[in-house]
């Protein structure tokens, strides 16, 4: 199962399971402004694409 991951590694912005994110194939997750303008769409830990992250809806009781 995909990790949801609920802050972005490199400026540590709160990311809730529905938010958008950005992760790569090791589920690295980033904030878009990060992936986009400072990494420019590349993991900085594995040099892989970053993609949007799908987002998870929280179980009903």
């Amino acid at each position: 199962m995909l990790e949801m991951k609920t802050t972005c590694e490199r400026c540590h912005q709160a990311l809730p399971h529905a938010a958008h994110a950005m992760i790569c194939s090791y589920e690295c997750t980033f904030c878009p402004p990060c992936a986009e303008q400072s990494l420019h769409g590349k993991c900085p830990n594995c040099n892989g694409e970053l993609v949007r992250r799908p987002t998870r809806m929280k179980k009903e009781a």
